[in-house]
Order: C-alpha cells, then sequence, then structure tokens
C-alpha cells in the first residue's frame, strides 16, 4: 500500500536520528530485526563518477574504457517503468544547504506503479537519463542496487521489481552510516567489483580527501593518506584531492559488465 503523505512528513522527523539507529544493528537480537525488515536481499552499488575514472596504467592502456555511467544506461534502456521523486528524502531531511533537495531518487520496474503520485512522476527513459545528468552535474554520486528500505518507506511491492537509483551527497545521505551499520549490514553497500581507490606518492597530507569520506574510510598514517577497507569507491576524493594524489584503479576491466550482471539477478526491471 503506497505510503500517505504524512507517513512521509513524520519520517523526515526521525531522519536525522539515523546514526543512532544505524548503531542498534550492533546488537544481536535487534540486528536480526533490522535486516529482515529493511535489508533483507540488498545488493546496493556506488558508482564513482565517469570523470573520476582514469586509466589502469598496471593493466595495460584500454582503447575504450568503459564507463560507471553505463550501468545506469543498461538498467535505464531496459526497463519499462522509470519514476522521478519530487524530492530527496535525506537531503529535504536534513535541510541541506550544500547540494539541490529537489533532486530525488530514480526507481525502476514494475513497482514503482504503487507509488503515492503525490511523491514523483512517472517520466520516459530520456528524461530519466536527463534527471542523473543534471544530478551528475550537481556533484552528486549515482549508487544503485536493490534497497529494501525504499521499498519499505513508499511501501511499495514486490521488491523484486524495484531498482533503486540515489544520488547521493557526502552530507545528508543516509548512507553516511554504512561504515556504522553492524557488518553483516553495512557490507551491503559496496564498492564496485574490480575497482579500487588509493592514494599515490603525490600525497602531501593536507586532509582534504579526509574531510569529504563520509564513511570515514581514509586515514592518515605518517602524513599520507591511506584508504581503508570501509571505502565503498564514489570517488569523491579523487575528484577533490588538490594535489591529484588519489586514483581510481581498475583491477578488472570487466568491472561494468560484472556489476549489471550482480544487479540484473535480483532486480526484474523488465
Amino acid at each position: 500500500m503506497a505510503r500517505p503523505l504524512w507517513f512521509v512528513k513524520l519520517l523526515k522527523k526521525t531522519f536525522p536520528n539515523v546514526k543512532f539507529i544505524a548503531k542498534l544493528t550492533k546488537f544481536p537480537i535487534l540486528n536480526k530485526i533490522f535486516d529482515h525488515l529493511l535489508f533483507r536481499g540488498d545488493d546496493i552499488i556506488y558508482l564513482p563518477q565517469d570523470k573520476t575514472i582514469g586509466i589502469n596504467k598496471e593493466m595495460g592502456e584500454y582503447e575504450e574504457l568503459v564507463l560507471p555511467s553505463q550501468v545506469l544506461e543498461f538498467f535505464i534502456n531496459k526497463a519499462k517503468n522509470h519514476w522521478v521523486m519530487n524530492f530527496c528524502i535525506c537531503r529535504s531531511s536534513m535541510g541541506c544547504k550544500d547540494y539541490p533537495a529537489d533532486l530525488g531518487c530514480l526507481f525502476l520496474g514494475d513497482a514503482v506503479l504503487n507509488i503515492n503520485p503525490q511523491l514523483g512522476k512517472l517520466v520516459t527513459k530520456e528524461e530519466a537519463l536527463g534527471h542523473l545528468k543534471k544530478c551528475s552535474d550537481a556533484g552528486l554520486v549515482h549508487m544503485i542496487g536493490r534497497n529494501r528500505l525504499d521499498a519499505q518507506w513508499l511501501g511499495v511491492k514486490p521488491g523484486e521489481k524495484l531498482l533503486s537509483i540515489c544520488n547521493c551527497d557526502p552530507c545528508c545521505c543516509l548512507w553516511r552510516v554504512s561504515s556504522i551499520l553492524a557488518p553483516n549490514i553495512g557490507s551491503k553497500i559496496k564498492i564496485m567489483p574490480g575497482v579500487k581507490v588509493q592514494a599515490n606518492n603525490k600525497c602531501i597530507g593536507c586532509k582534504t580527501c579526509v574531510k569529504v569520506c563520509f564513511v570515514n574510510a581514509i586515514e592518515l598514517i605518517n602524513d599520507k593518506a591511506f584508504i581503508t577497507k570501509d571505502c565503498r569507491g564514489c570517488g569523491r576524493c579523487v575528484d577533490i584531492c588538490p594535489q591529484k594524489a588519489i586514483d581510481i584503479i581498475i583491477e578488472d576491466k570487466n568491472y561494468v559488465k560484472n556489476s549489471i550482471m550482480e544487479i540484473d539477478k535480483i532486480i526484474d526491471v523488465v
């Protein structure tokens, strides 16, 4: 059953407490409840912006390097129904001043037909692609996958018919709690397969990357940036580093194909 507006307003008031709620997942009994109700079957992948992807010198230069945005294009072209939200529930709940709150999630699949029409609208494939371009131009980073939490707060089902494409910022995004969640839940929000983020020898320890990392995945060791296993591969640190001291390394040239296969097997958008 589609959620009424009063439910969404209540959810917005609860949202600022999300870090406290995330910590509760570390209690065994609550962990099982949260996982079953809100995260069961989830598989969510961060897609670094195309501009942060360089040539992986260690593997040899590819004449044509497939870019992360092609994951989005694949599912938008495959889907029959496309839905754009009127707002981002994260940024609107937090009163975000740095990124536009009117650039909401894009949802794909038959389940979108059950979303409350007051929350957004059906769009064409071209409009869906245009929406994501606006989000990217605004500095937002895309994440894509099966997100049971979206199906729950929107009140739609079946979950395997709802593909979420979120446009995330580093300050208000729900998934800044990824490193706070219990490992069995937090690990469902992850870096693209075949992608690695690492600092190079240009690093001078300026801490710019530390400040922008929304999951606290960057540490300074001997005044040099070190990317930990908590990295989700959003690529913001690559883009913002004034010394160009952080690289995204493509360790598997099939990283886009593998990402598509991973998502395609758990979500039906046709």
